[in-house]
């Protein structure tokens, strides 16, 4: 047998491998983690295993290899199987006709324990948000010491002192606010909370999530030095309570007499099945109207979205917009709407 031959066979071979990979992971949305744990762990690599397979089809094609036409049948199954990561369009501008517009955005506490090397985090943020001028945001793991700080906003929604050891969830609205409630999840650090807020005649309920954290240092060289039973323990165990949380929110939604809005940080991406319980038939905005990988979450070299805006899907989603601005560990989130 020749190299070149071999070298042809190795690299069909490793084809075959991440193609089988790639349809065994458009199961993902599909298969509860709490049925088969290890699952959610594809959800986390599809982009890497489209990305694999589409550099074998480039492969095969300029090679004019008829093996193209595997790559390219897997591509095309998965593509029709799950969504997309990647939006080309060019404009995602905030529509100022809309009736609503709405941020969200995990904070990490606005800095206070200076894990980005700013001291004016907190300034810049709210500049962000003058300049931006959303009329609802939705803050996870909001600094309570900055309650008083956004005064463009007449009613909010806070729970401290009456929710000790958990997550902090923080409201900021235009519009009245004429309900609120805590979801906190059992067994858990994190939790979520609901508003209904009056917008002219309408009111809508307006969900604020923070999903069970996956406690994973974002950088890969970190993560590779951590022995992997322990990792996959730990991450299986928050797969599973995420699992559970999302159930609860589904059946709490169910329950809304308003049309519904759910935000925040899913701790997961949009291929889980966590995702898709509380997705249910809800427009993602990024989905809709987003352009490039959306990400959320600044985990090294690789482009995560873990961070939604779901929309009952009777409203229009008039823009999306993802901000590149490093003021804590996530990415801020905003999209305009009618309704």
């Amino acid at each position: 047998m020749g190299i070149g031959s071999f070298f042809s066979k190795v690299i069909f071979g490793l084809n075959v491998l991440l193609g089988a990979l790639l349809l065994l992971s458009c199961l993902v949305p599909y298969v509860s983690v709490e049925t088969v744990p290890f699952i959610a762990f594809f959800s986390l690599t599809i982009p890497i295993l489209v990305l694999s397979n589409l550099l074998f089809l480039l492969y095969y094609v300029f090679g004019r290899n008829k093996r193209a036409f595997f790559s390219f049948f897997i591509l095309l199954i998965s593509y029709l199987s799950l969504s997309s990561f990647f939006k080309l369009r060019f404009s995602n501008a905030t529509d100022t006709s809309a009736d609503v517009t709405l941020m969200t955005f995990n904070v990490r506490s606005f800095n206070k324990n200076m894990n980005i090397k700013n001291d004016a985090v907190f300034e810049e943020t709210l500049d962000l948000i003058t300049t931006e001028n959303p009329d609802v945001i939705c803050f996870q793991e909001f600094n309570f010491r900055k309650q008083n700080d956004f005064v463009n906003y007449k009613y909010k929604y806070l729970e401290y002192k009456t929710n000790q050891g958990k997550v902090k969830l923080g409201f900021y609205s235009k519009y009245p606010i004429i309900n609120q409630g805590l979801i906190n999840f059992p067994e858990s650090p994190n939790n979520a909370a609901f508003v209904d807020i009056v917008v002219a005649k309408d009111t809508l309920r307006v969900y604020n999530l923070h999903l069970e954290s996956l406690r994973v240092v974002p950088d890969k060289d970190i993560i590779a030095q951590e022995e992997s039973k322990k990792l996959y323990r730990r991450l299986t165990n928050s797969f599973k309570k995420q699992q559970q949380q999302a159930q609860i929110i589904k059946e709490h939604k169910e329950q809304s007499p308003y049309k519904v809005i759910v935000c925040g940080d899913f701790n997961g991406t949009q291929y889980s099945n966590v995702y898709k319980t509380i997705r249910g038939e809800m427009l993602d905005t990024f989905q809709e109207k987003g352009s490039g990988y959306g990400r959320t979450y600044n985990f090294k070299y690789y482009p995560v979205r873990i961070d939604f805006i779901l929309l009952d899907n009777s409203f229009e989603v008039l823009s999306h917009k993802n901000y590149n601005v490093k003021l804590s560990d996530h990415f801020p989130v905003m999209t305009s709407f009618n309704f």
